[in-house]
Order: C-alpha cells, then structure tokens, then sequence
C-alpha cells in the first residue's frame, strides 16, 4: 500500500443550497480520492454527530468551515506519510483521534469524508472499481446491481409537509435494471399528467418526487395507482409500493400521540397503528419504513411480530446504521431490514458491519440517499458491491439523483442483473 501524501478537505453545496463537506485525498503515486458527504433533513437523534458551524452570518449558520479545518490540520497533520494496510486500519485511526462516542469532535462528516476518500484512492491505486474495492472489504465474491425504490411523490420534511407520510415510492417487479428504470420515468411522466389535468401542482420536493399538497395521504397512494394504471402496468403484479413513513417528524413525545398534519388529527399509538393497517389492507404495499417513531420499540416489535412475513419493515430513525441499535432491534425482532446511511454512523468499515449484522440476522440492507446530496457516486457502489439488492435514491429528476440511476446503467454493461424477489 502507498503512503498517504496529503488530505485536503473544501465547503461545497448540497442540492438543498446547504454547505456540505468535500475531501480529497491522494495518495503517494498521485491516486486521487474524493467523497462529498450528503446530509439529511429527516434525521434520527441517534446519529453520529455532523458538525456546522453556527456562526448566523455565514449559510444560516449551517457552514461546515469547522469540519473543513479539522480536515485540513488535525487530520492531515495525523495521517501525513502514514500507511494503512486495511480500510479498517485507517477507519479505527480516525476513530481514535476523535475519541468521542457520536464523533463530536471532529464531526461525522469530516470523518466519513476521509475514511471514503481513502476508499476511492485505495481502489484506484489497486486498479479496482470502488464497487469492487467494497465487495472485497465487505467478503463478497458476486456483486448485483441493486433494485431501485423509485420516490416518486414527496412529503414531510422533504417537501414542506405537503403530506404527512414522507416518501412515496414504486418498485418494479423485472429482471433488467434498463426496464425498471424505463418503467419508473414512464410511470413519473404519467403521474405529472394527471397531476397536470387536476390543476394541482407538480414542484418537486428534496427528493425528486412530486409535492402537489393533500388533504390526506391516501389521496397521494390513489394518485400513484391511477398513474401506474395509465401507464399500463399492472399494479400488484409489475408495480409495488413502498412508503417511508418517518413518523417520528409528527410523533409528539410529550402527548405520546402522531399528530397528522394534513387532517388535524390526533392519533394514539394503537389508533395510529390501525391506521397503517387500513393502508396496508388498501394497497399493494410492500416494504414499511420508519411506521413509528424511533424511540417507540414496544409498537416497533408488535408491528413486526404481525407483519414480518408479508412485508419489508424498515428501520432508520430506530436504527441510524448504529451497531448497538441493531442489535437491539434484533433481539427484541424490531423490525426486518435496514436502512443504511454512511454519514449515519461516519466510517466505511462501521457501515460495512453494521450491514453484516443485519444480513446475519436475516434481514435484508436498503442503501440510501439523503436529502441533501451531491453528484458523488459512491453509495451506487456500495449498494452493489455489498450484494444488498436495494437501493433508495430519490426520482427520476433532479441530477443529484439521475446521476445515481445513470451510474447503475454504466454499470449494468459489466455486471448480470440478479433480482431475489
């Protein structure tokens, strides 16, 4: 392995206006490495911590100059002529020099910018595609190109609470990634259309996904039906839904109540239960995530015990990529997938494990997007060279997310399309 020559970290935009952090990092050869880390707007108060700024003067007090400078000379200072054998080796170093649980000294973001700039240089240096770099780390011998969850209509957070539940996706049901994709840009067309005829409004939300307003999420779901049927697709057979509910952005502790926004409705945890139930009972959906609120285990694992065998149940809030909570999770059967957000937890190796604690607990991985993204390709690569299946990374607009999908077709030249249903 070659030495490290130098790290060199910049402030750079997200595709919310919102300053990130972008580090380079070359090594001895000039292999260059480069990571922009995203940032979510729906966040789980378990994260590992992204350090900003707040100086009011500067991007609302969300510049991230602080991580930039600990980058620049603490880092930089530590990891100068260094040589690291293992990503590991290099990830428990930065560890280390942060030395706080959450890495609230050197922020998140600064971290997992390093520890990801070194995996795209190391890759380079050993003549590797990153893909292939991580299913080398990750122990596996195949790599598949992942299924999309195609959001297609966008709420919460994410869109100004245009509805409550805060992700509406689509799943296609083929063996060819070139035909998914085809499918979901044909469906998203229809779906503007309709919107169009209604005289409702077609402003995207973070994510890509239409943002039109409602009275009531139902109304979105019937929308997206009518929108697959219009394409021609058979709704149940060919096209699946998917929701990420986020409840824990309308779950008031205090009153221990999820206050529906949309319909000014107060619901207990098991009225608000009965209320997934209605929509599960409605509609083909087939994968669940966040239904209850991140703190909520008890309503989490009696979901899951009557659940588990028709439907994906996936946990962020709950588990934040978070070893400790997935294990957590997995005793107390929480839920049956995860959910996986490198700046979750702030180090390639720490996401890599915590995605083989969810694959040996049977569960299935779920690589994810932020709301906040940049034009870097590197969870394409992770979701493949894992072999997880699934990926999550927003619409067919808007070119943080494209970039992803058009990413996944280049790779879908070299690697065969292996779809578990």
């Amino acid at each position: 392995m070659a030495r490290i020559k130098y790290v060199k970290a910049r402030e750079i935009i997200d595709s919310r206006a919102n300053p990130t952090i972008e580090v380079d990092l070359v090594l001895e050869g000039d292999y260059l490495g480069r990571f922009a880390v995203p940032s979510g707007a729906s966040t789980g108060t378990h994260e590992a911590l992204e350090l900003r700024d707040g100086d009011s003067s500067r991007f609302l007090g969300k510049g991230v100059l602080k991580a930039v400078d600990n980058v620049n000379t603490l880092i930089f200072q530590a990891l100068k002529g260094k040589m690291f054998d293992t990503q590991e080796a290099i990830d428990s170093f930065l560890l280390s020099l942060d030395g706080t649980e959450n890495k609230s000294k050197l922020g998140a973001n600064a971290i997992l910018g390093v520890s990801m700039a070194f995996a795209n240089a190391i890759s380079k240096l050993l003549n590797l595609n990153l893909y292939e770099y991580i299913a080398r780390e990750f122990g596996n011998k195949d790599v598949i190109l992942p299924r999309p969850m195609f959001n297609i209509m966008n709420g919460g957070k994410h869109a100004n609470w245009s509805t409550d539940i805060q992700e509406f996706m689509i799943i296609i049901s083929s063996d060819s990634y070139r035909e998914m994709l085809r499918a979901a840009c044909e469906i998203f067309l229809s779906l503007e259309k309709l919107l169009k005829s209604l005289g409702k409004s077609i402003n995207v939300g973070n994510e890509g996904g239409f943002a039109p307003g409602f009275n009531r999420n139902e109304e979105a779901l019937d929308l997206i039906v009518q929108a697959v049927e219009k394409t021609g697709y058979k709704l149940g057979e060919q096209v699946f839904l998917a929701l990420d509910i986020a409840a824990s952005e309308f779950y008031i502790k205090e009153k221990n109540i999820y206050f529906l926004k949309t319909e000014n409705l107060e619901l207990s945890p098991f009225e608000w239960k009965s209320k997934i139930k209605q929509l599960l009972n409605s509609y083909p959906i087939i994968s669940m995530e966040d239904p209850f609120a991140e703190d909520d285990w008890t309503s989490w694992a009696d979901f899951t015990q009557e659940y588990s065998d028709s439907l994906q149940i996936v946990g962020d809030d709950l588990l934040v990529t978070n070893k400790s909570r997935i294990l957590k999770a997995v005793d107390t059967k929480a839920c049956n997938a995860l959910l996986v957000k490198l700046n979750q937890i702030g180090t390639l190796t720490e996401t890599i494990d915590a995605m083989k604690i969810s694959k040996t607990a049977g569960w299935r991985n779920i690589v994810s997007h932020r709301s906040g993204e940049t034009e870097d390709l590197s969870i394409v690569h992770l979701a493949v060279g894992s072999g997880c299946g699934q990926i999550k990374t927003g619409a067919p607009s808007r070119g943080e997310r494209i970039c992803k999908y058009n990413e996944l077709l280049r790779l879908s030249e070299n690697i065969q399309s292996t779809y578990n249903e």
